[in-house]
Order: C-alpha cells, then sequence, then structure tokens
C-alpha cells in the first residue's frame, strides 16, 4: 500500500526538524522579550532561511478512485488509522459509493501549529532550550542573528556552553588584536582549552561580530585561529645540524644538531653556503659533513616559517625528499617560496640503481607541477602515470649512505 500512513506523517514531521525548519519557525513566532523590546536586539526577523508557516499542509498520497471501490475495506482503515492522529486536521471530500451510498475521504492533512509539530516529534523540551539560547544570543551578539537561523540544530546542540561562547566572543570584541596569547585570556570560568577545543563555531561567530580590521583574513583553518584574531602563536622552530666545524654559531661542541625559533633562525648570522633540507630524522642525523653547509630537518613546520630567512637566498639550498609524486608535489611546494631551489638524489639514475629497495607509494598525487625541471617532470609524469611500475616508491632513507657521500662530494 502506497497510502500516506501515521508513520510517513510523524516522518515528514521529523524531517522539518532534522532540517532545523521547526528551530527557524520558532524564531519567527517567538516574542520579543521585554529586556530587548527597547532596542529591537532580540527580534528575529523572516528571511529567505526556509521555515514553515502554520497552518501547514503535509504531503498526502491517498488512495485512487478506483482504490476506494475495489479496496474499500482496507480504505476504511486507513481513513480510521488517519483520524485517530490527534495532532493533524483533515481535510475532507465526498464520494458516491455505489453499495454504501455517500462516503468522504481525506483530501489533505494539516498541522495547525507549531507546537503540535513539535510536540507530535517529542522535541518540546529541546525547543524551549533553543528558544532561550536563541534569545539570550540575540540579546547579547545580535550580529549573530543571521548565524541562529542559518544553524539552529548546531545552537541547540551548543546549549549548555552557550553562554561561555559568548564571554569569550565579547571579551574578543572588546579586546581585538589583543597580541597575548590565549592562555592570558582571563575570562571567570573559562580556559584556554575551551576557547581551543571550539575554535570552529568561535571562528563562524568572531567572523560575524568583529569589523574586518580586526581580522587578519588570509590566515584560514582552525590551526591558525590566534593569528586570524590577534593573539600571540607559539612559536615555529625550525631544527637545523652544522655538517661544517669551521661554522661557529655559539660555544659548545662542533657540529652542534640546533632548534631555534623561525625568526631567529631568519636572523642567522653564519658563514653558510649550502643548506640540505630532509623529510627523514635519520638521514638529518646522519647526514655526512660537507663544507659550508647546514642540513635542515623538514618536519613540523611549514615552508612560509622556513623560507622567512633572507640569507637563503644567497645560499645552493637542495630538497631531498622522496622519490615518489608526493616527494616532487613538495619540492613544487618548496619551489613556490623559494624558487632557486634544487633537487637531491631525486633523479632518474637514484631511483633506477636501487630497484631492490623500490616500494608502493598509496593515493598518488596526479595533478600537473609547474615548477619542476624538465628532467623532474619526466620522473614525475612516468611516476604518476605508473610507466615504470604501478605506484611506485623509493623512500629516501632507503638510499645507500655512499650514494650521498658521492652526491655531496660531486
Amino acid at each position: 500500500m502506497s497510502w500516506t500512513t501515521v508513520r510517513d506523517i510523524n516522518a515528514q514531521v521529523m524531517r522539518l526538524w532534522d532540517r532545523g525548519d521547526l528551530l527557524r519557525s520558532l524564531l519567527d513566532c517567538a516574542p520579543t522579550s521585554s529586556a530587548t523590546e527597547s532596542t529591537g536586539s532580540g527580534e528575529f526577523s523572516r528571511d529567505d532561511e526556509r521555515s514553515c508557516r502554520f497552518p501547514l499542509r503535509l504531503v498526502l498520497k491517498a488512495p485512487s478512485s478506483n482504490e476506494l471501490i475495489e479496496r474499500f475495506s482496507e480504505v476504511r482503515d486507513w481513513i480510521a488509522e488517519l483520524s485517530a492522529h490527534r495532532k493533524i486536521r483533515i481535510e475532507w471530500r465526498e464520494f458516491n459509493h455505489r453499495a454504501l451510498g455517500v462516503q468522504r475521504v481525506p483530501q489533505s492533512i494539516w498541522i495547525d501549529s507549531l507546537d503540535d509539530a513539535v510536540t507530535m516529534v517529542g522535541k518540546h523540551a529541546d525547543a524551549v532550550r533553543f528558544t532561550e539560547r536563541a534569545a539570550l544570543v540575540a540579546a547579547r551578539q545580535p550580529r549573530l542573528k543571521t548565524w541562529v537561523r542559518k544553524r539552529p540544530l548546531q545552537l541547540l546542540t551548543l546549549a549548555d556552553e552557550c553562554s561561555q561562547l559568548l564571554d569569550v566572543v565579547n571579551w574578543i570584541a572588546q579586546h581585538p588584536q589583543p597580541g597575548i596569547y590565549l592562555r592570558q585570556v582571563d575570562i571567570p570560568g573559562i580556559h584556554s582549552k575551551f576557547i581551543e577545543d571550539r575554535r570552529g563555531v568561535l571562528t563562524e561567530w568572531l567572523d560575524q561580530v568583529l569589523p574586518t580590521d580586526a581580522i587578519v583574513a588570509d590566515a584560514t583553518g582552525a590551526s591558525r585561529f590566534a593569528a586570524r584574531y590577534g593573539f600571540s602563536e607559539k612559536p615555529v622552530r625550525i631544527r637545523f645540524r652544522v655538517l661544517d666545524p669551521a661554522i661557529v654559531l655559539f660555544r659548545g661542541p662542533a657540529l652542534p644538531d640546533v632548534t631555534l625559533d623561525a625568526a631567529s633562525f631568519a636572523t642567522l648570522d653564519a658563514e653558510i653556503r649550502h643548506v640540505f633540507v630532509t623529510e627523514n630524522e635519520v638521514n638529518f642525523l646522519a647526514f655526512p659533513r660537507a663544507p659550508g653547509a647546514i642540513v635542515v630537518f623538514g618536519a613540523g613546520y611549514g615552508w612560509d616559517a622556513f623560507t622567512q630567512a633572507p640569507w637563503l637566498s644567497g645560499c645552493v639550498v637542495h630538497y631531498w625528499g622522496d622519490v615518489d609524486t608526493h616527494g616532487f608535489a613538495i619540492l613544487d611546494q618548496l619551489r613556490h617560496r623559494l624558487a632557486h631551489v634544487e633537487s637531491f638524489l631525486m633523479d632518474r639514475s637514484t631511483l633506477m640503481a636501487h630497484r631492490d629497495l623500490w616500494g608502493e607509494e598509496a593515493n598518488q598525487v596526479s595533478h600537473d607541477l609547474s615548477r619542476l625541471t624538465n628532467p623532474e617532470r619526466e620522473l614525475y609524469d612516468d611516476l604518476r602515470d605508473n610507466r615504470i611500475r604501478r605506484n611506485l616508491r623509493l623512500e629516501q632513507e632507503h638510499i645507500g649512505y655512499e650514494w650521498i657521500e658521492r652526491a655531496i662530494g660531486g
């Protein structure tokens, strides 16, 4: 039977809840609180976001004319089931049964009130909580009313911490671009981890509330939350080893393993002429000596931090990554920041000389890389098109040590 059942009716209303339509309707129907009537800041005006208008007509699939005649007993049971539903109103149409005379069947089904709809899906308590939190948001941060209408279900999930989130937004709005660490934010009952754990929703709220000059627009993503709103960020640290004892950075052992914040690395004043960058820590630790050179461990920081060092422009810089599509993609990204970077041991002869150590690369890069040299691009194309072997990969730590020494010596 394809006729609309009571279960179908309840499912239609539940879909309205799951889309947030019923909650948006609560915004349209909610009275303005006395605390906000004077300013109007607590009012939610209707807009293009979908909300339900009551009385609300539901979809009804009714018996056809032939079914009314041929399956009269089933139709009668179907009518009885719908008639027993206490939260709907039925509009009827009459028809003349050849044996039973004038009969009537449902023509349309309506829910007359928002309260009936909410009660039908068992969400009355949630509706009350949502209405309270929406009023709180409207009173304290009127600019967030658009967000509430757009994401009503998310506001409901944030009900227990809504007031604290508003405290954070208010504090940042009053202290734009504060220049301190999140740990230094002093809001009663709120710690920095609370802010860090809720960076997603706070970003959406702050972008609505703050003026554009208080937001660093190109600092995007959860990891750049602090930078986006003018907080101090944890310093990015760059680790490197000195490969030439003639390079003296400070008193201590020769060939030190050093970690500096990016700003200090950018101001190094030493006779460094050659920089190697490797992604593998074992290779970093075992890298051979080389005149006027250092080796940088390329894990744990972005190229932005590394390439802000102006002295790198006067050095020969070699990048050593895996011989696979991702290795060449990283090389391509680094060249976007530092155009004169050369590859190291990422050539065809190195790959073919280590055939017995080949591995497999998962999820290959497939897009074009515009910053590779012709030999690099030819090898990259062979790898991504699987011309040598499917998903071919040579990890950098599998390259023989004597091969490394020979490359440095050459």
